[in-house]
């Protein structure tokens, strides 16, 4: 019965590592998908704020 425990023991805490690197990796995929999407959003921001920039830049004031 003790050899029992033991080996269950032993499987238990390898369970535990692989949920911890399991959620590790999850974290790290959602992290580099949102650095991918804040860039694609930060250069369209960047467009529209410079087109917006000129042309209160180049209207006359009335």
């Amino acid at each position: 019965m003790k050899i029992k425990t033991a080996l269950l023991s032993k499987v238990q805490g390898r369970e535990k590592g692989a949920t911890v690197i399991e959620y590790a990796l999850i974290a790290a995929l959602i992290s580099v998908a949102a650095i991918a999407a804040f860039s694609f959003i930060g250069t369209s921001v960047k467009s529209t704020m410079s087109g917006i920039g000129s042309a209160m830049s180049s209207a006359t004031p009335t």
